[in-house]
Formats: C-alpha cells, sequence, structure tokens
C-alpha cells in the first residue's frame, strides 16, 4: 500500500485515512434512540469510493546498468548464484507495483477529494463505487503540504456526494463516524469520538503551511482508509483522515484527521487554478516560549517570533526585522506560531495588510503585499536548508566552542561575507546549549539582539547578562542561511578564554 510515514519514537505515525458522501438533497437523519448509526451511514455509503494506483516500476534493464557491476569474479559459481537471485527479486524489463487507498466524490459531475500520498507517483488510478463499478480517474491536482489530491472521472449519471461541513464548530468530545476501505476490504464504518483538536503530529510549521493542527480520533482508523472523511452527526464532512500513531502498524485508536476548512479551501484553489495559490510574507517563524518571553520582556506568549526574513520577500520589502513579533494580521489575532501561516496562506495575493508588530517594546502597524508562496517557491526564493558542518575548536563558554569566522573558515565551509557573527565548532552533551538544540554549525549572529562578531563578544554578553542576574539569554543563530532565536538558560561561566 502507498504510504507515507515517519518514526516518533518508538511509534510509527503512518499517513492513511477514510472516505465516504452525501446525495444533495438527503435530509440525514440523527442517531436513533437505540444508538444505532444505520439511518445515519445509509445515504452517505453511495458515495464512498474505494481507490486503487499502480506505478511502473523499471527493472534492471531499463535503469542502464545491472547489479551485477559489483565486484563479482567472472565465470565463478557466484556469477550464476547472484544472477538467479537478482533475476527474482528485479526482474528485466518494467513491472507493475499497486496500492489502495480511500476518496469521497464532493460534486455530483465526479470530483473526488483523496490524499496526495494515495496517489501520488501513480502512472494509473482507478476508483471503484460502491456499487462496484470501476471508472478511470484523473488526477486534477494536489497539493502535498496538506497531503489533498483532487481526481476526477467521467460517468454518464449523476453522483452522490457529501457536504463539507465546518470543522471549526467541532469541539473535542464530539461523536464522529468515518468510512474507508481498511486493507482492501472495501466500505466500512467506524465510529468514535474527537480526542483533541488542534494536534501537532510532528510536522514543523514553515511559512507556507496552512494546517494549524490535526483533529485527533479515537475512531478504528487503519492502513487503506488514506483520503477519506470523517463525519459529524449530521452527516457533514469535518474532516480527511489522513494518518495514525501506531507502534504496531495497525490502529491503536489514535487517528488524525486533516481539518475540513483547509481541506476546502485547497480544493476550490485546485479546481479554480489547477493548483494552490497560498498567500506568503516570507518569514520563518518560532513558537515565543517562555525563556525567549523572560529574555524579551514579553508579559504573554501570544504572537509568532520573526526568526528571519526571507531575502527580497515581501516581508523584506516592507521592512520587517528579525525579533520581531507579529501580534495581528489585519483584525485577525496570531494566538501562536502555528495560527500565522494559515491566517497568511489564506490571503489572497497581491492585496496589502497590515501587520502589527511588537519590536523592542513598542507596536509597530507595517503594511505588507501578500505574495505566493508557490510563485517564490518555483523561482528557488525559497531554499531548502542543509545539516551542519563539522570544523575546527576555539573558545569554550555554556558548553559551546566558538570560533570567528575567518576568510579560511568561509571559504572552507561555504559561509558568504553578507553572514556576520561568530562559529559554534562543537556543543558538549547536557549543556544547556545542547538542550535548547544549537549545534555544529550554526552562527551566533546576535545575543539579547546586539551583534556579535567575534568569541570574545559572546563571551563578554553572556557574562554581563550573569551579573545582571538574568535567567536566560537570547540568542539568533544561523543555520545554513535560516536564522531563528534561542533562549539558553545561565550558568557560572566555564572554560572560558
Amino acid at each position: 500500500m502507498s504510504l507515507r510515514s515517519f518514526i516518533s519514537g518508538t511509534s510509527l505515525v503512518i499517513f492513511c485515512s477514510l472516505s465516504a458522501a452525501l446525495a444533495e438533497d438527503t435530509i440525514v437523519p440523527p442517531v436513533s434512540v437505540n444508538g444505532s448509526y444505520a439511518d445515519l451511514v445509509e445515504p452517505l455509503l453511495p458515495a464512498v469510493v474505494n481507490i486503487s494506483t499502480t506505478t511502473l516500476v523499471r527493472g534492471r534493464a531499463d535503469t542502464g546498468h545491472s547489479p551485477l557491476d559489483m565486484q563479482i569474479q567472472k565465470g565463478s559459481p557466484l556469477e550464476d548464484f547472484f544472477k538467479d537471485f537478482l533475476d527474482h527479486m528485479h526482474p528485466e524489463g518494467p513491472r507493475n507495483t499497486t496500492a489502495l487507498g480511500s476518496g469521497f466524490i464532493i460534486d455530483p459531475d465526479g470530483y473526488i477529494v483523496t490524499n496526495n500520498h494515495v496517489v501520488a507517483d501513480a502512472d494509473q488510478i482507478t476508483v471503484t463505487l460502491n456499487d462496484n463499478t470501476e471508472l478511470k480517474a484523473t488526477l486534477v491536482g494536489r497539493d502535498r503540504r496538506t497531503d489533498i489530491a483532487i481526481l476526477k472521472v467521467k460517468t454518464d449519471k449523476k453522483l452522490p456526494f457529501v457536504q463539507w461541513g465546518d470543522s471549526d464548530k467541532i469541539r473535542t468530545g464530539d461523536r464522529i463516524i468515518a468510512i474507508g476501505n481498511p486493507f482492501g476490504l472495501g466500505g466500512t464504518v467506524t465510529s468514535g469520538i474527537v480526542s483533541h483538536l488542534g494536534r501537532d503530529i510532528g510536522e514543523e510549521a514553515r511559512s507556507g503551511d496552512i494546517i494549524e493542527g490535526y483533529i485527533q480520533t479515537d475512531a478504528s482508523i487503519n492502513l487503506g482508509n488514506s483520503g477519506g472523511p470523517m463525519f459529524d452527526m449530521g452527516g457533514k464532512v469535518i474532516g480527511v483522515n489522513t494518518a495514525i500513531f501506531t507502534p504496531t502498524g495497525a490502529s491503536v485508536g489514535i487517528g488524525f484527521a486533516i481539518p475540513a476548512n483547509v481541506a476546502k479551501k485547497v480544493v476550490q484553489q485546485i479546481r479554480q487554478y489547477g493548483r494552490t495559490k497560498r498567500g506568503w510574507i516570507g518569514v520563518h517563524i518560532q513558537a515565543i516560549t517562555d525563556d525567549i518571553a523572560e529574555s524579551l520582556g514579553l508579559k504573554d506568549l501570544k504572537g509568532a517570533l520573526v526568526g528571519s526574513v526571507v531575502k527580497d520577500g515581501p516581508a523584506a520589502k516592507a521592512k520587517l526585522q528579525t525579533g520581531d513579533i507579529i501580534l495581528k494580521v489585519g483584525d485577525q489575532e496570531v494566538k501562536d506560531q502555528r495560527s500565522l501561516p494559515r491566517i497568511i496562506g489564506d490571503l489572497a495575493v497581491s492585496v496589502e495588510v497590515p501587520l502589527t508588530v511588537w519590536r523592542k517594546g513598542k507596536l509597530f502597524t507595517i503594511p505588507v503585499r501578500i505574495g505566493e508562496y508557490e510563485e517564490a517557491e518555483e523561482s528557488g526564493v525559497i531554499a531548502s536548508p542543509e545539516s551542519g558542518k563539522e570544523v575546527p575548536k576555539g573558545v569554550e563558554i555554556h558548553g559551546m566552542t566558538l570560533q570567528p569566522l575567518s576568510d579560511t573558515i568561509r571559504q572552507r565551509f561555504d559561509i558568504s561575507k553578507e553572514t556576520q557573527g561568530v562559529l559554534v565548532v562543537d556543543v558538549t552533551e547536557k549543556s544547556s546549549a545542547a538542550e535548547k538544540g544549537i549545534r555544529p554549525g550554526d552562527i551566533i549572529m546576535e545575543i539579547s539582539q546586539e551583534e556579535v562578531k567575534t568569541p570574545q563578544q559572546v563571551v563578554e554578553h553572556l557574562k554581563t547578562a550573569e551579573k545582571e542576574n538574568r535567567k536566560s539569554a537570547l540568542l539568533l543563530i544561523n543555520r545554513d542561511g535560516e536564522s531563528r532565536y534561542v533562549s539558553i538558560k545561565l550558568a557560572p561561566v566555564e572554560n572560558s578564554h
């Protein structure tokens, strides 16, 4: 089965989901007195679809080389052994692999919502309706950031479909149902409750992301359920099930759904433009922790902290700065780090909006013209960070070993002349710096919003902060071209020079 997954601790978070539907004029009755969901489910089932994909995998003959190019002596018994083995495992010529998932019809003309990971890289997509009718599907568009894809099937008859609900109105404890294709079994109904709202499942918030948090449920969701909806008790889609948390690969009662209000926006844009057109201002943001708030003198943790500003992006042109805290976008309050991308992403491209910004103890209103995330990505304005590098040693303080950015170091590690600061060449385990994620290759640019260019300046700033009895110091670091703030706890200085 085609799945996108990542490891979280010792457990596996597997992207998978469910499907379902509702006819336009159908009135969905409430759950009966005896607790049965039958009257609710019956009109939904006809719009449930199973999705199967076929992907062409090239054989050894198509790759231009053979695995037998390994060092095996010609004519030896091993040559025949490995040839037979590889012919069995990797046959000559192309072969097909298949995968299964779920989906739901949102339009009587045959538009279907599923997960992007269900249909990614598929050469052929087949949709099976509830009455076992098989239809070839074409990909209308997809969005990898929200894991949403839109398919289209052609048929002479109008198809049953579901309607979107309002995911902002659901509450923890509300009852939900899901219908999907677990393990390829076909239409399967499960029920549960909303276990949690706004759940973070480990995906880092970026300037283009618009998922503020996933809906968590205890409804049974398994492999093959990917792409189907989560229903409220009115028969409306309030989420697209997309992942499970599991140590075994099977459901343990912890599933996640993309909120319907997020999915609906993506679907509308794909149907209108063939792709998403997401608002973007060009800032890398981070959460405001207790330590950072204390370092900046903030009374609460609301807002999103600007860790860096993308060169030539809308925020840079509007003169936003690292260290700014964005509190409002227009009249919308920025509650935390994860809410800002959704608010910006929902805005129309090219409109100008005022940002309420807290900067060094003062409030500013800064107008910013909204750009397009996808356009910035395609043009290369948004860069991909790379891993840190090994470097020689120098001055040590608070678990960090520091070295100045000499011309030799800049040339050796490809650090531009525009980047100013002090290089971290080593970090001691269990130190305050290590606890905050500082690592070799980071460049310290500021301490307490004051520029530093030598290891001695870093030492002096940290000693001054300690003399002032401050509990922490705020560092602005640059990691492979992207800057962010880190607050480290202060302790007596050791091994400094």
